[in-house]
């Protein structure tokens, strides 16, 4: 009549690690030369999971968040501050011709 004991499972321990990989790309393409940063540690997710380094799984994890959303934020400053100027210089230079 006895039962088999099962260890619940460890608390600590997330079930899966976000790699954050679609806003990697995406901040590459809109901040190319930065952007490689953040795809490389959201492609070290996926191997340090399988490998069962869950803190430095984390750890890649967060960096690769935190700087495919600076790079993204980044780009999209850089760009639209590029449209804005390049329509308020084209814009300028409609009135000089006339």
């Amino acid at each position: 009549m006895s039962q088999e004991w099962t260890p619940p499972p460890d608390a600590g321990a997330p079930a899966s690690v976000p790699n954050y990989l679609i806003p990697a790309i995406l901040s590459a393409v809109c901040c190319f030369p930065l952007g490689i940063i953040s795809i490389i540690f959201a492609a070290q997710v996926n191997g340090k999971v399988a490998s069962g380094d869950m803190p430095g799984a984390l750890d890649a994890s967060k960096k690769a968040k935190l700087f495919s959303y600076i790079f993204l934020g980044l780009g999209i400053l850089l760009w639209g501050g590029y449209l804005i100027f390049a329509f308020v210089i084209g814009g300028l230079s409609i009135f000089a011709n006339s």
